[in-house]
C-alpha cells in the first residue's frame, strides 16, 4: 500500500471518529436542551399555579372580609382577581398544552372557580343591597345561611387546594424526573466526549508512530547508504513496499551500482594511466639520455674537428634536453596530484616555509614572514603549493633588491594565505592564462620555466575546496592569494 493511500486512511480514520464524536455529542447536547427547556418550562407552571392560587385565595380573602365589614375596599382584591386569574389561566393552559392530565386539572381547577364565581357574585350583590336597604338584609343574611349550611366555601377550598396539590406535586414529580435525565445526559455527554477524545489521540498516536517508524526505518537505510556510497562502498538496500519510497530506494540502488562501475572503471582507467606514465617517462627520458650522451661523445671524441658554429649548437642542446625532462616530470607530478592518500599532520607553517626557501630561495633575497598559523593538513600537498609559489616569484624577481614576503589571514573556516613579490609583475591579460598548463612568461627556450608549476597550484589547491587568484600589473610586483580549509 503506497504511503499516500495509508495517510489519507489515517486521515479518514480520525475524521470517522471526530464525526461520530460530533455526532453523539450532538444527540447528547439535544437530550440535555430538551431538559433544560423543560425545567425552565415547569418552573414557570409552578411560579404561575403559585400566582394563580394566591390569586384565588386572595379574591375569598377580599369576599370574606367585605361580608364580615361590608366595606367595599376588601372587594378590590376581589375585583383584581377577576382580571388577573383569567389571563393567569390562560398563561398556564399554554405552559401545559403537552400534558393532557394536567390540562384536565386545570380545567376543573377553572370549572370549581367559576362555580365560586357565581355564588360570589350573589351573595356580594345581597349584601350591597342589604347595606343600601336594612330591609333587605334579611334576603342577604337567608342568601348567606344558605351557602353556608350547602359548605359552598368549605368544598370550594378543599377542591381547588387538592387540585393544586395534585397539578403541583405532579409538576414536582416530573422535574425529578427531567432533573436527573438532565444530570445523567451531561455525564453521559462528558463520558463520550473524553472517550472519543482518548481514542482519537490514541488512533491518531498509534498512526503516527506506525508511520513514523516505518518511514523513518526506511530513510535511515537509505541515508545509511548514502553515507556508504559517499565512503566509497556501494551496498544496495531491500525494499519490497511497492510505495513512493521504494522508488527512491531502487533510484539509490541504481545509483550504487553505476557509481560502482564507474568507479571500478575510472580504476582500472587509473592504473592504465599510471602504467602509461611510467612507460612514457621511461621510454621518453631513455632517448633524451642517449642524446645527451651522443653529444657529450662527440664534444669528447671530436674536439678539433668541431668549429665554432658545432661547438655552440652542441652547447644548446643539453639545456633542451634538460627542459624535456623536466617538462616529463613536471607532466608525471601535475597527473599524480590526487591520485594518492596523504596523512594528516600538525603543520607550522612558518617552518614550512623555510624549510622549502633552504631549497629555493637563493641568498640576496629578502623573505618575510608574517601571522602564518599552525594547522592540521596534508603536509605534502601545501608544500608543493609554497614551494611552486616560492620558485614562481624567485625566476620573476630580479635579485637585486629582491623582497618576498608570506603571510595569512584568518577566516572563519579556512586560512587565506599570500605570496607576494616586488618583480616584473604579470599583465591583466595574463592572469588567467598563466595557471594553464605550458602558459609562462618566460621565453620558451629558458631552462628555468615549464610552465607547468601554477597549473599544479591550482589543481591542488581547488582539489581541496579552495580558490587561487593573482593581483599584480605589469612592473609593479605579483601577490597570489589562496584559500586554504583549517579542517
Amino acid at each position: 500500500m503506497k504511503l499516500a493511500t495509508q495517510i489519507s486512511l489515517g486521515l479518514f480514520i480520525a475524521i470517522s471518529i471526530d464525526l461520530v464524536d460530533s455526532y453523539v455529542n450532538y444527540s447528547l447536547t439535544k437530550k440535555v436542551n430538551t431538559n433544560t427547556d423543560f425545567l425552565t418550562t415547569s418552573e414557570a407552571i409552578i411560579r404561575t399555579s403559585s400566582n394563580l392560587n394566591r390569586s384565588i385565595i386572595d379574591m375569598q380573602n377580599g369576599l370574606r372580609g367585605f361580608l364580615l365589614s361590608g366595606n367595599q375596599r376588601f372587594l378590590v382584591r376581589y375585583e383584581s382577581g377577576l382580571k388577573t386569574i383569567p389571563e393567569l389561566l390562560k398563561q398556564e393552559k399554554g405552559l401545559i398544552i403537552s400534558s393532557a392530565l394536567q390540562t384536565a386539572r386545570l380545567d376543573s381547577i377553572k370549572a370549581i372557580h367559576n362555580v365560586w364565581l357565581t355564588f360570589a357574585n350573589q351573595i356580594i350583590d345581597a349584601k350591597k343591597k342589604a347595606i343600601a336597604d336594612p330591609r333587605l338584609n334579611n334576603n342577604y343574611r337567608k342568601l348567606f345561611e344558605e351557602q353556608t349550611n350547602l359548605n359552598t366555601g368549605k368544598n370550594y377550598n378543599e377542591e381547588i387546594t387538592a387540585l393544586f396539590a395534585s397539578f403541583d406535586q405532579y409538576e414536582y414529580d416530573v422535574r425529578a424526573k427531567r432533573r436527573k435525565a438532565l444530570t445523567d445526559s451531561i455525564a453521559a455527554t462528558d463520558r463520550f466526549s473524553l472517550f472519543f477524545s482518548l481514542l482519537l489521540i490514541v488512533a491518531g498516536s498509534g498512526l503516527s508512530i506506525y508511520l513514523v517508524r516505518k518511514i523513518t526505518q526506511r530513510i535511515d537505510s537509505m541515508v545509511k547508504l548514502a553515507e556508504d556510497i559517499s565512503a566509497g562502498e556501494f551496498p544496495t538496500v531491500t525494499d519490497d513496499k511497492k510505495d513512493e519510497l521504494t522508488s527512491l530506494s531502487l533510484s539509490l540502488n541504481l545509483m550504487s551500482q553505476k557509481l560502482s562501475r564507474n568507479i571500478t572503471e575510472l580504476e582500472r582507467k587509473n592504473d592504465e594511466l599510471d602504467q602509461f606514465a611510467y612507460v612514457v617517462s621511461h621510454d621518453l627520458k631513455a632517448p633524451i639520455r642517449g642524446i645527451s650522451n651522443a653529444v657529450q661523445w662527440i664534444k669528447e671524441d671530436l674536439p678539433e674537428e668541431m668549429s665554432p658554429s658545432m661547438k655552440k649548437y652542441l652547447g644548446i642542446i643539453p639545456e633542451r634536453l634538460k627542459r624535456m625532462a623536466d617538462l616529463i616530470d613536471g607532466l608525471l607530478a601535475y597527473a599524480r596530484i590526487g591520485r594518492g592518500k596523504y596523512p594528516r599532520e600538525i603543520v607550522n607553517v612558518a617552518d614550512l616555509i623555510r624549510e622549502i626557501a633552504d631549497l629555493v630561495v637563493p641568498e640576496g633575497y629578502q623573505l618575510t614572514m608574517k601571522n602564518l598559523p599552525v594547522l592540521s593538513t596534508e603536509k605534502i600537498l601545501l608544500e608543493q603549493v609554497f614551494g611552486n609559489l616560492l620558485s614562481n616569484a624567485v625566476k620573476y624577481t630580479p635579485q637585486q633588491g629582491a623582497q618576498i614576503e608570506v603571510s595569512c589571514s584568518e577566516h572563519r573556516n579556512f586560512y587565506e594565505f599570500a605570496v607576494s613579490d616586488n618583480g616584473i609583475g604579470i599583465e591583466q591579460e595574463y592572469h588567467k592564462k598563466i595557471f594553464e598548463m605550458f602558459q609562462t612568461l618566460r621565453e620558451k627556450h629558458d631552462e628555468e620555466s615549464t610552465g607547468i608549476g601554477l597549473a599544479i597550484v591550482k589543481k591542488i589547491i581547488e582539489g581541496n575546496e579552495g580558490t587561487v587568484r593573482v593581483v599584480s600589473s605589469a612592473g609593479k610586483g605579483t601577490r597570489f592569494l589562496f584559500t586554504w580549509p583549517k579542517n
